[in-house]
């Protein structure tokens, strides 16, 4: 069972935390880790692409020539693939590239990022974050504290703070969610994560 220590904002240890087994200690899944990456980045796609068949090509209404007697070949339209301006065989249409991965399949592999980042040591647990206005210099003095001023961290929250979104959002490198939110691409992007003691529970108790 991992054992984590607890920092309070001023990046003092306030006490210890045993995370569950179940989700920061199981063996990490790497293929599963790489399909969710895969699905992430693929839904992400705009798939606009788009060209015009010969269909959708302007003009084309006469035949080019009469059929015989001209010494040319036979054509039919000008909006053939074949003529310069014409319109393309198979050409690419608006699509989705996105896909579906199973939802025991999802959660076993943010369990395994999960875990891989206490196997890295890239996490901590913060006893719990607020500000009583937002304010990006107290966000950054937090982050000092923490030794991570200088790296791309992921904050999840248990629920929502308007004013440590507020406050971390300027900050360069810094993501911001809550648990509801919480995904692969995200958590291995990063170099730290960083989890309050109350998003520990909420994750927990989601992924158990």
């Amino acid at each position: 069972m991992p054992i984590l220590p607890v920092y309070n904002m001023d990046g003092n240890q306030v006490g210890e935390m045993n995370l569950a087994d179940t989700v920061f200690g199981i063996q990490v899944n790497k293929h599963l880790v790489h399909q969710a990456v895969l699905m992430q980045l693929a839904t992400r796609r705009l798939g606009t692409a788009k060209a015009k068949t010969r269909s959708e090509v302007r003009g084309g209404g006469a035949k080019p020539w009469r059929q015989k007697g001209t010494g040319r070949a036979r054509h039919g339209s000008r909006r053939s693939p074949i003529w310069t301006g014409g319109g393309v065989v198979f050409p690419p249409q608006p699509r989705s590239y996105g896909f579906k991965m199973p939802k025991k399949a999802w959660r076993q592999a943010l369990r395994s990022a999960l875990t891989s980042k206490i196997q890295d040591g890239k996490v901590i647990v913060l006893e719990d974050v607020k500000f009583e206005m937002p304010k990006t210099k107290a966000a950054l003095g937090v982050l000092t504290n923490l030794k991570v001023a200088d790296a791309k961290t992921l904050i999840v929250l248990a629920e929502k703070n308007e004013n440590v979104q507020k406050s971390m959002r300027n900050l360069p490198g810094v993501l911001m969610m809550n648990t509801d939110g919480l995904n692969v691409y995200d958590v291995l992007l990063h170099d730290h994560l960083l989890l309050t003691k109350d998003a520990v529970g909420r994750i927990e108790e989601a992924l158990a």
